[in-house]
């Protein structure tokens, strides 16, 4: 049985990359706790501030193009982002995201749908439902879901091993 949660929506648009995600000049400061705060700043600042934990993010292609800083997933996990639904993801940024257990789902059509503020319905691997309308999703390979489900892949493989906290 794959999992079924809700989250309330916040949307962007194409071609978020890793500089909007997080800039340049906050990747100085010591924690990602630190850097979260100024989250998507260059493009909406007030963002980070408005997000709660379990709010989903809906974008559309092309989502955390740019650098392949790792930063860019972790704080939008430390922001308590449940999910990033897009069009559309950058290569190393949607294998970035999964090694640090970030949840991503690829919809070309749920980005025109939704609006700001609705609340989605996602079940892993299956749908998501918004308004009424069911859109179909691909499942992620079993080990890919095995590393989101364990919090990333160093906590994925201290499982495997035995070494769990």
């Amino acid at each position: 049985m794959n999992e079924t949660f809700t989250g309330r929506v916040w949307v962007l648009g194409d071609d978020i990359d890793t500089d909007i995600i997080i800039p340049t000049e906050y990747l100085a400061l010591k924690t990602v706790q630190d850097m979260a705060p100024y989250a998507f700043s260059p493009l909406r600042p007030e963002l980070a501030g408005q997000i709660r934990p379990g709010d989903i993010l809906v974008a559309g292609k092309n989502f955390g193009c740019g650098s392949s800083r790792e930063q860019a997933p972790e704080i939008i996990k430390a922001l308590g982002i449940r999910c990033v639904i897009a069009g559309s993801f950058a290569r190393i940024f949607f294998r970035n995201s999964i090694n640090n257990g970030l949840l991503l789902i690829e919809n070309a059509e749920l980005h025109d749908a939704v609006r700001e503020g609705d609340e989605l319905q996602v079940t892993v691997g299956e749908k998501i439902v918004c308004g009424g309308r069911e859109y179909a999703v691909a499942a992620l390979p079993q080990n890919l879901m095995d590393i989101i489900d364990a919090g990333g892949l160093v906590k994925a493989m201290r499982r495997l091993n035995g070494l769990e906290d």
